[in-house]
């Protein structure tokens, strides 16, 4: 891949794991968006991904973030029989890449992306090689941000995929209103 291309595109994904450890912990839920450099939506995806009750509430007790979350834990434990098997959710998305990429890089956008980028390489190796080494994190426009301007958004705690996909693209846009109205 051309590292000069200017993107006209980003793939946001935002997946929700059992934990953070991508070599133990499972996705559960993963939610993509296109959008044009404008942050225009241009195509949407979700999907529940399907695991076995007992491997999930297993990795989920060996994790302290569920205790803060029980709704969101009933909720994902529930979904876990009319999930999609990961290969198909893999395919879909490659679909989705090469649908709208084509040969253009698909750069990953998303808050703290590299944590999904580890997951996506680890349990979709096959999407992994058809995204571009650069990332948009909205979380470094976070940290750069607050600490020259002490600027700071209040992003809603959903942990939920789709819902944080939205919070990202709009914090991203945030971000940018602030730094053109100090031009």
């Amino acid at each position: 891949m051309n590292k000069n291309t200017i993107p006209t595109k980003f793939l946001w994904v935002d997946l929700e794991m059992t934990g953070l450890v991508a070599s133990k912990d499972v996705i559960l839920e993963v939610a993509a968006e296109v959008t044009d450099a404008q942050m225009e939506t241009l195509d949407s995806y979700e999907a529940s991904i399907k695991h076995s009750r007992d491997k999930v509430a297993k990795l989920m007790q060996e994790n302290t973030w569920w205790k803060e979350y029980p709704q969101n834990r009933d909720d994902f434990l529930k979904g876990l029989p009319s999930g999609k098997p990961l290969e198909a959710v893999e395919k879909e998305l490659i679909a989705i890449v090469e649908h709208h990429f084509g040969d253009e890089p698909a750069i990953l956008a998303g808050n703290s992306i590299h944590s999904d980028r580890a997951f996506i390489k680890q349990w979709m190796p096959e999407l992994d090689l058809r995204l571009h080494y650069r990332m948009l994190d909205v979380s470094s426009w976070k940290v750069v941000v607050q600490a020259m301007h002490g600027e700071v958004f209040e992003k809603p705690e959903v942990h939920r995929a789709y819902e944080d996909i939205q919070a990202s693209i709009a914090e991203l846009q945030h971000y940018l209103e602030y730094l053109k109205g100090r031009e």
